[in-house]
């Protein structure tokens, strides 16, 4: 009887447990997403399957799967699986849990996997704890964390484990949850409520079913023509954000006045335009690509650390995610509004790429050609070549360029920042003289 009320009791629990914790996967087929990792014959899941999996470190952001992974795992495994979470747990739980899979080790033989949630939580001597048995086999570890664990997790032990690394949620895999939820729930959705859903997301699964959950909740209302049915003012009301009508010219415009901004060296307008793009729910890798793009073509060698911190920016944008990543993205804008400009660079491989492309192939010099093989001195290859840095100053008059178009100069620099002393350099090599523009 006791195990009937038990069962009643865990069926209406499930019933009402948050909408992610409903929707979590019971078999590896219904994962979405991770894909590197997880469809047929990936190695992560070939592993699971087996049940030979070793240590693992699972680094991902928030709402990728972390969790449900291990699940998984609980549930293929033939080993004892021991949950802990290091927000809560100390070195005391550590040695229960040791002692716990030496006593099944002795008694069954039978292993012991032990889900570290948060392992970057854990200090040194929490991490320490557990080196001798996961060293000796006595625990196989999976560690989950949403920081890099090359920083967050001891040496010794992330050397004894494999990293897999977990990616954000794409809008089709994000498309594809919402769908399940939406037929758990008997509800339906507009399209541009789902987009507003998605955007808001940042890549996290569990944030979009949240927000879905309490999106449903907000239209379920029997005065409505359609009570369930979530429009884009719920969905607003769900994240508590209103969102900007972006359609795609927008996209193209508010992008086109945003690098136009840079390149006018209006940082306030940049700022504008960059806020604007955030708020609309504009995916952030592009904005960060679109920077990266910019420091090189309009700033240059003007300032070569515009490149480094545009690139620098994208990488937070992947490491961080929102909301946080708009204050790098900010940073790098307006470094690269501020940045003295150049397109010299981009026009000089413009130049090159359209000769390239409208003259024949053109022969490399004798004198540059590969001489390291046997026969090619016999040939004349390297004959003549000068070695730069057998010069003081580490620089020989030297002809590089085919011997047609000699005389051609591709790149052009300017007199501003960093690109004003290249240009000094250059016209030393040059002899002052003015050099011929690329012509076809």
């Amino acid at each position: 009887m006791s195990d009937l009320f038990s069962a009643a009791a865990a069926e209406r629990t499930a019933r009402h447990a948050p909408l992610a914790e409903r929707l979590r996967p019971k078999f590896l087929a219904e994962v979405v997403g991770q894909e590197h990792l997880l469809d047929p014959g990936k190695p992560l899941r070939r592993l699971i399957e087996a049940d030979r999996l070793s240590s693992v470190i699972l680094w991902g952001p928030p709402g990728t799967g972390k969790t449900t992974l291990a699940g998984l795992v609980a549930s293929a495994t033939s080993k004892q699986f021991i949950p802990m979470s290091a927000v809560t747990a100390g070195v005391k739980d550590v040695r229960d849990a040791v002692e716990r899979a030496r006593e099944a080790q002795k008694l069954q033989q039978r292993g012991t996997i032990l889900f570290l949630d948060e392992i970057h939580r854990f200090n040194r001597t929490q991490q320490d704890a557990l080196l001798p048995s996961v060293e000796d086999g006595t625990l196989v570890l999976i560690g989950a964390t949403t920081e890099n664990p090359s920083f967050s997790v001891n040496g010794p032990l992330l050397s004894r484990s494999t990293v897999f690394r977990l990616r954000p949620h794409t809008p089709d895999s994000l498309r594809v949850l919402c769908r399940r939820a939406l037929e758990v729930e008997n509800a339906s959705i507009d399209d541009d409520a789902l987009a507003h859903l998605i955007a808001r997301a940042d890549g996290d699964g569990r944030s979009l079913l949240r927000s879905l959950e309490v999106a449903i909740a907000i239209a379920d209302d029997p005065q409505r023509a359609e009570p369930r049915r979530v429009v884009l003012e719920d969905a607003e009301s769900a994240v508590d954000v209103r969102v900007l009508h972006y359609g795609d010219d927008d996209h193209y415009d508010i992008a086109s006045a945003l690098i136009k901004s840079i390149r006018g060296s209006d940082a306030d307008a940049s700022l504008y335009w960059l806020a604007r793009m955030l708020t609309a729910g504009e995916d952030v890798r592009f904005i960060a690509r679109r920077l990266c793009i910019a420091a090189s073509e309009d700033i240059g060698l003007a300032d070569p650390m515009a490149l480094v911190i545009a690139e620098a920016a994208a990488r937070c944008v992947e490491h961080i995610g929102m909301p946080e990543a708009q204050i790098n993205l900010a940073q790098a804008v307006v470094h690269l509004a501020l940045a003295p400009k150049s397109n010299a660079v981009a026009q000089g491989i413009w130049a090159a790429m359209a000769l390239v492309t409208e003259r024949s192939v053109l022969e490399v010099p004798t004198h540059l050609r590969d001489s390291h093989y046997q026969g090619a001195k016999a040939l004349g290859h390297g004959q003549g070549y000068r070695l730069p840095h057998d010069s003081p100053n580490g620089w020989v008059d030297q002809q590089y360029l085919p011997s047609e178009i000699a005389d051609v100069r591709f790149y052009q620099p300017t007199s501003n920042g960093h690109e004003g002393r290249i240009a000094e350099r250059l016209r030393a090599h040059r002899g002052e003289v003015q050099p011929e523009r690329a012509t076809l």
